[in-house]
């Protein structure tokens, strides 16, 4: 990944800064029921105002398809946003014109605006030059602190770096330099754990990391799959049958590239899909047609803890195993653990993020151990898949 400028590059006094953040919160009864992507922008926000920059922030908030809808309106938002950042926040009903104007031209050096959500003009998600140049207008400076919207091509995350300087906010930067060691230039050996339901969500992903990684292991509902491929009787677990052919030339790209899959060896499985449900851990070749497989077996969660702990860099996306329902999260939670404690003691660089990954590293109190959490979700993704994110590329010095 070519270097990318930083706030350390540029002077925000007295500038009109105009950044990009991400607001898409979980919202309840207009209150903000989870403030994990505010705290993260907080570090931004407070640089750029206590070096005496006019913080301008663009966000958007649903999905309104190009229409004002008050029910996605970043109103609410603005209460957390200001207890947070410990002062008060204005906010603009639109974000470009004069209503825009009429919020910005009366800052002093180190205030702070909420813009009211981008996604509510079509020209956002259609990257509009002029909605962007629109953008634009309202400041001197352009700082992208959303990694989680950058694999869009949108105006506020990429068509406004077209009509001024752009730089990398402090979240932006923590997570590029973590991606950075995670896959860019990583110590090795690398150790990449993928999980989830489903193989066909990520295809592309495990055709990236074969290719990128020393070893790979392959668990959750995808593992299936993947031993179904191989003639193992994987019962009434969840399968993706049709995609053996798929499964099996992954298999023998791993094998040209020199990557270790790794499959469980052993499996808890049970009658049904539910909460302390009647269990056994058994050799993989020996599930019963009447059971489901529900997560990796004992000797399966050493035999992924003893890589580990051979491994200098651990990627990881998704659970090994059932993990929202007891006791079918031993396997994710054991071996979170185990990557936590290495990291911990300096043998680990570890990255996590995408979709379940955040909820299984922290039902496992593991995240506040590893290097660096994503909490981006399809950028983290596409990243991973080793796509190129239009939100970063603009970045590049």
């Amino acid at each position: 990944m070519p270097s990318f400028k930083t706030l350390d590059d540029v002077e925000v006094s007295g500038k009109r800064v105009l950044v990009r953040v991400d607001l898409n919160v979980p919202m309840a009864d207009g209150q903000v029921t989870d403030a994990t992507r505010i705290l993260r922008i907080l570090p931004t926000i407070g640089e750029i105002s206590e070096k005496g920059g006019k913080v301008i922030l663009l966000a958007h908030f649903g999905r309104p398809n190009g229409k004002i809808n008050p029910e996605m309106s970043l109103a609410p938002v603005v209460t957390t946003l200001s207890d947070m950042i410990g002062k008060p926040v204005s906010f603009s009903t639109d974000c470009i014109g004069p209503m825009a104007e009429a919020a910005i031209n009366p800052m002093h050096d180190g205030d702070v605006t909420l813009l009211e959500n981008t996604r509510f003009h079509e020209g956002e998600e259609k990257n509009d030059d002029a909605f962007a140049a629109d953008l634009a207008k309202n400041g001197d400076l352009f700082v992208s602190d959303a990694f989680s919207a950058s694999h869009r091509a949108h105006a506020s995350t990429e068509g406004v770096a077209r009509h001024m300087k752009a730089v990398a906010g402090r979240t932006m930067q923590a997570e590029l330099e973590a991606l950075e060691a995670g896959l860019g230039e990583p110590e090795r050996p690398v150790i990449a754990i993928v999980g989830g339901a489903k193989v066909s969500t990520k295809l592309d992903l495990l055709g990236n990391l074969v290719g990128k990684v020393d070893r790979l292991v392959i668990g959750g509902g995808m593992a299936n799959t993947f031993l179904a491929a191989q003639g193992v009787d994987v019962g009434k677990s969840l399968c993706e049958h049709e995609l053996g052919d798929t499964a099996r030339e992954i298999l023998a790209k791993a094998e040209k590239e020199n990557c270790e899959i790794i499959l469980p060896e052993d499996v808890v499985v049970a009658g049904e899909f539910a909460a302390n449900a009647a269990n056994a851990n058994i050799p993989v070749t020996q599930c019963p047609a009447d059971k489901m497989i529900l997560d990796a077996g004992q000797m399966t969660v050493e035999y992924i803890i003893s890589k580990i702990k051979t491994s200098k860099t651990l990627i990881w996306n998704g659970p090994l195993g059932a993990f929202e329902i007891e006791p079918f999260d031993i396997a994710t939670v054991l071996v979170a653990k185990a990557a936590g404690k290495q990291t911990r003691e300096g043998n680990l660089v570890s990255v996590g993020g995408g979709g379940d990954t955040v909820a299984a590293l922290n039902h496992a109190d593991a995240s506040k151990d590893f290097t660096y959490v994503s909490t981006a979700g399809g950028a983290f993704l596409e990243w991973m898949e080793g796509k190129d994110l239009p939100g970063v590329s603009v970045l590049k010095a």
